[in-house]
């Protein structure tokens, strides 16, 4: 009897509390990011549907099939786990396909992200 009092004032309290969401940890870009619209010729961008893709999710579509970077390294240069990357491409894939297919405008634009400029390659010159 006594575990089932405490069960259902457990049950009772979580009803109660609304859960706070975890913020979104920041994505690192390396390239500062410029809002853009793209859409079929010819159509005006009044009449189109438009398909957000956040900045983010075009910094992972550049680092993985423009740079042909694996997701683990992807993933280090964004500042975020695998699954995490993959999740971020995976919808940016799919954004870009529904945009292009179904004649959707595609804009660029938001997300949660900080711009920190790459490290310059190669040894260091001493002069």
């Amino acid at each position: 009897m006594r575990v089932a009092k405490a069960a259902a004032v457990a049950a009772s309290r979580t009803r109660t509390r609304r859960a706070v969401p975890r913020p979104r940890k920041r994505r690192t870009l390396t390239r500062t990011p410029r809002p853009a619209v793209y859409k079929p010729a010819g159509v005006p961008l009044d009449g189109l549907r438009r398909i957000t893709l956040l900045h983010e999710e075009l910094e992972a579509l550049r680092l993985a099939d423009l740079e042909g970077l694996t997701q683990a390294e992807a993933a280090r240069r964004m500042g975020v786990s695998r699954s995490t990357f993959q999740r971020i491409v995976t919808q940016a894939r799919l954004q870009v396909a529904l945009a292009l297919t179904e004649g959707h405008a595609l804009e660029i634009e938001g997300g949660t992200f900080e711009v920190v400029p790459p490290r310059p390659r190669g040894p260091r010159r001493r002069d």
